[in-house]
């Protein structure tokens, strides 16, 4: 018997694959990659690689999807609507079982697996949304929540006694004590702490995504810059990204694209990157040395600093003197 388990790399969907595999069920892990974190990345997009650690101590084989193109597409406009920020949840669950139901005939697997618990996330969790989700993915009858499931109707894993009914759970609300007990007994010791998850349910976040929609078409490359630094909307149709640290300095000059503009202190000043994207005339430039200028390490000083700026991919920079911009127009930018 052979199962499909969606692996977002937090303890409930580890514990719901455990507890079928220890059933003796091959159990195959898949991840649906969004981009927009879903608790397998930082929010700065470094990977945390949480999925492969987890799959790696069930002993249990990996299957990552990117499914970041056709995410995007989702997101404009969600059938089922958004929670208490940008997040679709109902209709992300659907797509991503929907792909899974398509590679268990592929695969010849006979029911998928989730970590869902009933009642823990209010869109998403409660009984109706629980069964939206199963009949619109395509799943009716073959969608297992180990972790709730005897408080959920019976599916055919259960009833073909491919799974046995009394060894599943039922745990419900917003509660994470059961998991963390259930996480002892099993000797699971590490895993993330229910903070985590997608970045789509983080407020500020949203807020740069919603703004920056509504400036720009968005790309897969551009969910990654949006985890970066501090953002700005300093025109109608331009953006700009200043690193805070090193670190988010570098990542800013990775994530440049053809078409995007670099903002840089001169070398003998200590200050930020920067990433514009749109279009940037010569006094919006001109603003953006300024910002540059605000956070170098001689913007106290009242003095002007020598900012670098060029458009990519020409090689070719300019150079021009900034003040500081005044922390009132400055806040008026800021998101």
């Amino acid at each position: 018997m052979k199962a499909f388990a969606l692996l977002s790399g937090g303890l409930d969907s580890l514990l719901a694959a455990k507890l079928i595999k220890d059933q003796g069920v091959e159990v195959i892990a898949l991840h649906f990659n969004t981009h927009f974190g879903c608790g397998t990345e930082a929010k700065d997009g470094n990977p945390r690689n949480r999925v492969r650690q987890a799959a790696d101590a069930l002993g249990i084989e990996l299957k990552t999807i990117d499914i970041g193109e056709e995410f995007l597409q989702l997101l404009k406009n969600p059938d089922h609507g958004y929670g208490s920020h940008m997040n679709p949840c109902i209709d992300c669950k659907i797509m991503m079982l929907r792909k899974a139901a398509e590679l268990l005939r592929q695969a010849e697997a006979s029911f998928v697996i989730t970590g869902e618990v009933l009642g823990q996330r209010p869109m998403s969790q409660h009984r109706q949304a629980l069964a939206v989700i199963e009949k619109e993915s395509g799943l009716e009858g073959l969608l297992l929540r180990p972790l709730s499931a005897r408080l959920l109707p019976q599916t055919i894993a259960e009833k073909q006694g491919w799974v046995d009914r009394q060894k599943l759970l039922q745990f419900s609300g917003r509660t994470r004590k059961p998991q963390m007990a259930l996480a002892r007994h099993l000797a699971i010791k590490e895993y993330p702490n229910a903070a985590g998850g997608c970045l789509l349910t983080d407020p500020e976040f949203s807020r740069r995504l919603r703004d920056f929609m509504d400036f720009s078409a968005l790309a897969v490359g551009d969910v990654r810059v949006l985890r970066v630094g501090r953002y700005f909307r300093v025109a109608q149709d331009a953006r700009l990204f200043v690193g805070r640290n090193q670190k988010e300095n570098q990542q800013l000059a990775e994530l440049a694209q053809e078409g995007d503009s670099l903002f840089m202190p001169a070398e003998n000043a200590a200050g930020p990157t920067a990433l514009g994207k749109g279009r940037f005339n010569e006094p919006l430039i001109a603003l953006c040395a300024s910002i540059v200028a605000r956070y170098c390490d001689d913007s106290r000083s009242g003095k002007a600093v020598q900012v670098r700026y060029r458009r990519l991919p020409q090689p070719q920079e300019q150079s021009a003197y900034a003040l500081p911009l005044e922390e009132a127009r400055l806040a008026g930018m800021r998101e």
